[in-house]
């Protein structure tokens, strides 16, 4: 991740209290909260190992069909309509059959192909992702931590963001601040960059940052609680936003979860969205965030959106 490479693994965890050691851990947190890091003895700043990538040939499946989205998101607005919350990030999995062994050859295409800024590839024994991720969740340089929330995503050819996704973006700015004044001295939090654009290998994204000081003898168990899931792959409030996905979806598992590294009082988490997983198929998810002025075939269009340029790189067709 971000030009450094970790080998030679002396220890998997699924405690974070073990991050305490002050080593380097690779860290994959699942959506529902599951914690799996791997201690590296080595970490050099190096290149990734280019491998080759054979291309899917299967169709993907997708966990809601576009009728069943759509009815996902009525539902959502129905209970925005109710005033049990506000914004929702509703999302769906996708999945192929392929025999590869890993993810690497096609992390390499990844990287050659759909550059991001927060991309990562991790493989331990029972868990490969390669990630393509844009968003930042949570950066930490000694006691300063940052996170840059994204909501609004369009074609690079589209001008201007509207009321929705600013509206969307502003919510979810509002939701990290909360919970970032659970783990930051109190006065420091501030919004730094709000509602700026980013361009992004075909798309563009509306993106906001949030710094603040870390609260001294904060354990990085304290923190991690305190931040899960990420603000902009749940919703606000958060508590009746998870209701309302877990009712509807089913497991998300590592997509949606924080993918990176800690290392003592620095660290480096993405939020794991554009990425690929795999187990006995390779998955892949894509969402959208519903707000009362979502129109249901339009946030359909944006999850395909999403994950059309990264499918087309792994190959296989997208129904």
């Amino acid at each position: 991740m971000g030009g450094r490479l970790a080998t030679d693994c002396v220890a998997i965890s699924h405690d974070p209290a073990d991050l305490e050691d002050g080593g380097f851990w690779a860290v994959s947190t699942s959506f529902e909260g599951e914690f799996t890091a791997a201690k590296f003895a080595t970490v050099v700043n190096a290149d990734f190992p280019s491998s080759s990538w054979s291309q899917i040939n299967a169709s993907w499946t997708s966990s809601f069909s576009q009728s069943e989205y759509c009815t996902y998101v009525e539902s959502i607005r129905d209970s925005i309509a109710k005033g049990w919350v506000y914004q929702v990030n509703a999302c769906r999995i996708l999945s192929a059959e392929h025999k590869a062994e890993n993810l690497r050859g096609l992390f390499s295409q990844i990287l050659l192909n759909n550059p991001a800024p927060w991309a990562c590839y991790f493989e331990i024994p029972g868990l490969n992702i390669a990630s393509a991720s844009p968003e930042l969740f949570f950066q930490r340089n000694g006691d300063l931590a940052k996170t840059s929330p994204i909501k609004g995503t369009q074609r690079l050819d589209e001008n201007g963001f509207g009321i929705k996704d600013t509206a969307e973006n502003v919510m979810i700015v509002d939701l990290m601040r909360n919970d970032f004044g659970r783990i930051c001295e109190s006065g420091t939090v501030e919004v730094t960059r709000l509602l700026a654009n980013e361009d992004h290998p075909g798309l563009r994204h509306l993106v906001s940052d949030i710094e603040g000081q870390v609260r001294n003898n904060l354990t990085w168990k304290e923190i991690l609680e305190s931040l899960s899931p990420p603000g902009s792959i749940s919703g606000a409030p958060k508590s009746s936003a998870l209701s309302v996905i877990r009712e509807k979806e089913s497991v998300r598992g590592p997509y949606c979860g924080a993918l990176g590294w800690i290392e003592g009082k620095n660290a480096q988490l993405s939020v794991a969205i554009r990425i690929f997983w795999k187990d006995e198929k390779i998955h892949f998810g894509t969402g959208a965030g519903i707000t009362w002025n979502s129109d249901p075939i339009q946030e359909w269009e944006e999850t395909q959106l999403k994950a059309t340029r990264l499918i087309s790189i792994a190959g296989g067709e997208l129904l």
